[in-house]
């Protein structure tokens, strides 16, 4: 399949270079458990390759590695997500030697089992007595597992003054309990600290949410597993002429042309129909089912004329000022 534009939607200009001074390397990760594992293993191999990113934001164990690279300076956040996943993966039964479907399957399910009655070290450990047994209308009785060790194990490894203070920007985002909306704790806007970080990755009901500001929050992923969204959303330094805001552009957000909602675009020329397409198709009336066929084969070729090409076209379609052939 071949690409040629219309004549009639000339090339939009590119946009314009960002500065280094004012380009953003955004760093954004996800929940997903074990996914944070292989976060950690992407970071060691982007820094050793890659200038250090300028924001981290995270929801859920997203959040605890953003924590973990902004909470440490660049020579030491390596070893410290090593660390820590080198302490929540200890108590794991050694893998086979013998590689296998079912042999992989036996070792999760003996996984699962084990941390389920046993909980994960420096991480969160089974409620004793259980959750059913405690207080009516405590925290404790709507929870399964106590998270003190991942606070001590955060404490521990975290250097929260230097998230408060240093030149990376944190963002961790979970979800209002009484509410049910989202929230974002950014260190740009307000002082993190361990709490912050513990209730972006506080699932029930596995885990109590936790109080913070007389408010109780929950895990972000309860409303939305990635926090780009957020991201795009704050306000950047636009370049003169274009919009405020952030787009994604080969893997990475720069504050450059990244027009959001119909209110952005409302007034600007690229996002205006171009008048010669989007003729009404009540321009020719007709009441039988003959004429209505026509107008619609009219209507179908004012918006997609036959496109030349060198070979037969069998069919032109158009799509975003574009005539793609086939």
């Amino acid at each position: 399949m071949t690409a040629t534009r219309s004549p009639r939607h000339p090339r939009a200009r590119p946009p314009a270079a960002v500065t280094a001074d004012s380009e953003e390397t955004i760093l954004v990760l996800q929940g997903g458990g074990a996914l944070g594992a292989y976060q950690g293993g992407v970071f060691e191999a982007l820094s050793a390759v890659h200038h250090e990113p300028t924001w981290v934001a995270g929801i859920s164990i997203g959040a605890i590695n953003a924590a973990l690279i902004a909470g440490n300076p660049p020579a030491d956040r390596t070893a410290r997500l090593r660390e820590f996943w080198d302490l929540v993966s200890s108590a794991l039964p050694t893998p086979p030697i013998v590689a296998g479907a079912r042999a992989r399957e036996a070792l999760n399910e003996i996984s699962a089992t084990q941390v389920m009655q046993f909980g994960v070290p420096g991480f969160f450990q089974p409620r004793f007595p259980p959750a059913p047994f405690q207080p009516i209308g405590t925290l404790e009785a709507i929870s399964f597992y106590d998270t003190t060790p991942l606070k001590q194990t955060l404490e521990r490894l975290i250097d929260f003054d230097r998230i408060n203070a240093g030149p990376m920007r944190l963002s961790v985002g979970a979800v209002n309990v009484r509410t049910g909306n989202f929230a974002y704790f950014d260190s740009a806007k307000q002082r993190i600290d361990v709490r912050h970080i513990m209730a972006s990755g506080a699932l029930p009901p596995g885990f109590a949410p936790v109080e913070i500001d007389g408010e109780h929050f929950w895990d972000g992923g309860l409303v939305s597993n990635t926090p780009l969204q957020y991201v795009l959303d704050q306000p950047g330094q636009a370049p003169p002429g274009r919009f405020p805001g952030r787009s994604v552009r080969g893997g990475r957000c720069t504050p450059h042309h990244a027009a959001r909602g119909e209110r952005a675009r409302e007034g600007h020329p690229l996002f205006q129909p171009h008048p010669a397409h989007h003729r009404p198709y009540e321009a020719r009336p007709a009441g039988d089912r003959a004429g209505r066929a026509t107008a619609a084969r009219e209507a179908a070729t004012r918006i997609a004329p036959r496109p030349r090409c060198a070979r037969p076209v069998a069919r032109a379609l158009r799509t975003r000022g574009r005539r793609w052939c086939t």
